[in-house]
């Protein structure tokens, strides 16, 4: 048994072995160890004055952590087969979240948003495990109907549809960010399941326009838009959050002030542990810190894009759709959040992935990385046997 292959026994059967994928373990294990200490660095001074426990924070990630490292374990051993089986009920029961959400009594609401839902110690953010559900499904729905999807306008419509009325649940909570990400993360693997070309760039124009329309007719989102376009000009009030997060870039400068040692952490950027950690990243460790972090998170997308090519190349349509899906979400997720954080984008309210503080977020996205260990495992013994059967017939 190699470093990579991790044997078990089953009853009446050859023990098996299960394949990993090094480096994605690797580098999602820097990404967390990485997350852990910035936001231990960037929650300390406010933990210990709001809750008088200044590892507050670093506990509760933990523990987040840990659940999440079950979850991926578990999603490790359990046949992919099986999510394709259960993708409509799948589809429902995120639906059901949803709208279970949005009902007083029910739904949590946290600064006049209401997009979690209780779960014994922690509040769970239906959002992050929806995203899953419909993109599970969605990966399900272009292996079934690959041909209508191809030739027929409403083969691309259907799904679109469905698409468009999770988002729509998604803005009443109200979760912008989260509805911009399911859209285009479902448009993407869409577009890869080979959808005419007119077709998808029709509809995606519309989406988009739908999209900045609802943006310019919020009073909040229309302000957010104009802070972004020029934060320096209401520096204490609609741009003071853009304006902390530059000025906290700004001194990190090559090499950073040094680990724990940031000022922007200590009051002056909101979020600073959340939506904000990165720029505190950017501050403490600089542009070598920021360069380096980012080429974990380039690497951890392209893992997950070769062993999506991996499962089609052995002819697991679904999976190969599956794991596309994460590449799109976590690259696209990653891009708006450091966007943001650099003042290139409109602040989005969305977290870094794997690193930002967020039980629901690290639970839901290990558990998808252990769906992802588990289709490149099923790759690999799909590809293995079929070079025995080719050798077989020779």
């Amino acid at each position: 048994m190699n470093a990579a292959t991790l044997t078990f026994a089953r009853s009446n059967a050859r023990p098996r072995a299960f394949v990993f994928d090094q480096v994605l373990i690797l580098a999602t294990a820097a990404i967390l160890l990485l997350g852990l200490i910035m936001v231990t660095s960037a929650s300390i001074s406010v933990a210990d004055k709001q809750m008088q426990e200044p590892l507050f924070y670093l506990e509760r990630q933990s523990v987040g952590v840990i659940l999440g490292l079950i979850c991926a374990v578990v999603m490790m051993f359990i046949p992919t087969r099986i999510w394709e089986q259960l993708a409509m009920p799948l589809l429902l029961f995120a639906f059901l979240l949803l709208i279970l959400v949005l009902i007083p009594g029910i739904g949590h609401e946290v600064n006049g948003s209401r997009r979690w839902l209780r779960a014994g110690f922690m509040n769970f953010q239906a959002s992050e495990l929806t995203r899953v559900l419909l993109l599970t499904y969605l990966a399900s729905y272009v292996v079934r109907r690959q041909q209508e999807l191809k030739d027929e306008l409403k083969g691309f419509v259907k799904p679109l549809g469905v698409l468009m009325a999770a988002a729509a649940l998604l803005l009443l909570e109200p979760d912008f960010g989260a509805a911009t990400v399911l859209m285009a993360t479902g448009l993407g693997v869409l577009f890869l399941a080979g959808v005419k070309l007119r077709h998808f760039a029709a509809l995606v124009a519309i989406a988009a326009a739908g999209m900045a329309g609802l943006a310019v007719t919020s009073a909040y989102r229309l302000k957010r838009l104009t802070a972004f376009l020029d934060p320096f000009a209401d520096p204490f009030n609609s741009g003071f959050q853009l304006t902390q997060s530059l000025i906290a870039v700004g001194r990190g400068e090559l090499f950073g002030v040094g680990l724990g040692s940031s000022v922007q952490k200590l009051f002056y950027l909101p979020e600073a542990h959340t939506d904000f950690v990165f720029a505190i990243l950017a501050e403490e460790l600089g542009l070598v810190g920021v360069i380096a972090t980012l080429g974990l998170f380039i690497v951890l997308v392209w893992r997950t894009f070769r062993i999506s090519r991996l499962a089609a190349e052995a002819g697991l349509a679904f999976q190969a759709y599956c794991a596309a899906g994460f590449g799109i979400w976590l690259a696209f997720q990653t891009f708006i959040n450091v966007g943001v954080n650099l003042g290139l984008l409109p602040t989005k309210g969305l977290t870094l992935p794997l690193m930002s503080y967020g039980g629901s977020s690290i639970l839901v996205t290990l558990g998808w990385l252990g769906l992802i260990l588990r289709i490149h495992h099923e790759a690999n013994v799909s590809g293995r046997l079929a070079v025995r059967r080719k050798e077989r017939e020779e």
